[in-house]
């Protein structure tokens, strides 16, 4: 994944926002509830690369696992 790519959320993590392009790469801290619980311990895990994604005039970081490549020909 680079800057420019258009992406959107893995089918698998249900909720859609429609197709956004990349506009940084950076990396970050993403406690997941599902595999460590909700007591939350920073200590525990290494950054994760996560893309700012822009989408509709709003950007969000998204970890990059949580995201798919768009194929404008699909």
């Amino acid at each position: 994944m680079k800057i420019g790519d258009l992406v959107r959320l893995c089918a698998s993590h249900g909720a859609s926002f429609g197709v956004g392009i990349v506009v940084e790469l950076v990396e970050k801290k993403c406690w997941r509830t599902d595999l460590l619980g909700r007591k939350v311990d920073w200590s525990k895990i290494e950054p994760e690369p996560h893309a700012v994604v822009v989408v509709k005039g709003n950007q969000r970081t998204i970890p990059i696992t949580d995201l798919e490549l768009w194929d404008e020909g699909r």
